[in-house]
């Protein structure tokens, strides 16, 4: 079984760790000056990305369908249909509260 995480040097920007006892001399300097670049990096986020689509009428909702008649053996029935095409996405939204970044590397709670 192997693990999720790759081999390659972890970039944390919340902490200055992320080399190996091996690298600690030049892990070092550069975590220095990661921890110097990203002085006012924050745990918190304060946006994320809808999942919410906009159709071609203006209106706004996570999915959309179409009601088609289909005729089989002469009886009629609707069906919905659901559609793919000509949506655009609402894009970034402004959270009401802001939330812990999933990477900080800190036990909020322990229960």
């Amino acid at each position: 079984m192997g693990g999720s995480g790759s081999k390659s040097k972890s970039y944390w920007p919340f902490s200055g760790s992320g080399g190996s006892d091996e690298q600690a001399k030049e892990g070092n300097e550069q975590s220095l000056a990661r921890l110097r670049s990203f002085r006012n990096a924050t745990p918190f986020v304060f946006t994320r990305r809808s999942s919410l689509y906009y159709d071609e009428d203006g209106d706004l909702a996570h999915e959309f369908y179409e009601e088609t008649v289909v005729t089989k053996n002469g009886r009629k029935k609707a069906k919905l249909k659901r559609i793919h095409k000509n949506l655009i996405p609402q894009g970034m939204v402004k959270l009401d509260h802001p939330s812990i970044h999933v990477d900080f590397p800190v036990v909020i709670c322990e229960g």
